[in-house]
């Protein structure tokens, strides 16, 4: 599998041997809209990761040695909780040899070794390595919902919502459908529409 297209080029040794240690399958799939990778044994026993095409470089990376991480975690520990002490720790001792500057930016590093002091099941609840692994850009056409001025219209899955106040984290957006409150991560990806 030509890797070069998905990672950065000096990783590819290093996933080579991965992918070759553990004996994953890896499998590139189309775009999910409620996850960037998954990782399940198979009927036949063998073991399968998956990872959306759609991901840059870095956020590619970072989500198949998540999912090999589990994938060591279970050959480990057998079943145990997908995101507790166990796979955090196989996570981070995997991700370690990554950090280094020619694998990725001088500028994401920072935000890659918090994220990894205490990592959770997705990456995009960590708003600023979010926003750090895809350079502080959004798709062509789409804009960030911290961007927009409150009131503004957007189209989101191809429903129109009103941005409104800031939670912590979160924007409060009004479905112009239903009328109902739904909270946006900061980072989400939006149509502006007006």
């Amino acid at each position: 599998m030509p890797l070069q297209k998905y990672i950065p080029h000096k990783a590819i040794p290093l996933i080579e041997y991965l992918i070759k240690e553990h004996q994953v399958t890896l499998k590139i799939v189309a775009q999910r809209q409620t996850k960037h990778g998954d990782f399940r044994k198979l009927p036949n026993g063998k073991m399968q990761i998956s990872v959306n095409n759609n991901l840059n470089s870095y956020q590619f990376l970072l989500t198949l040695v998540h999912e090999i991480a589990h994938h060591v975690t279970y050959q480990k520990f057998g079943r145990v909780q997908p995101h507790g002490k166990e796979w955090k720790t196989v996570f981070q001792h995997l991700m370690l040899p990554f950090l280094q500057p020619d694998i990725y930016p001088l500028a994401m590093l920072p935000y890659l070794a918090n994220y990894l002091k205490n990592p959770k099941a997705s990456t995009d609840t960590d708003v600023k390595l979010s926003l750090a692994l895809r350079n502080g850009m959004a798709e062509t056409g789409k804009s960030f919902i911290f961007e927009l001025p409150n009131g503004s219209i957007f189209k989101f899955k191809d429903i129109l919502y009103k941005k409104g106040s800031k939670r912590r984290t979160r924007y409060e957006c009004l479905n112009l459908n239903n009328k109902r409150v739904y909270l946006f991560n900061q980072n989400a990806e939006v149509l502006l529409i007006e």
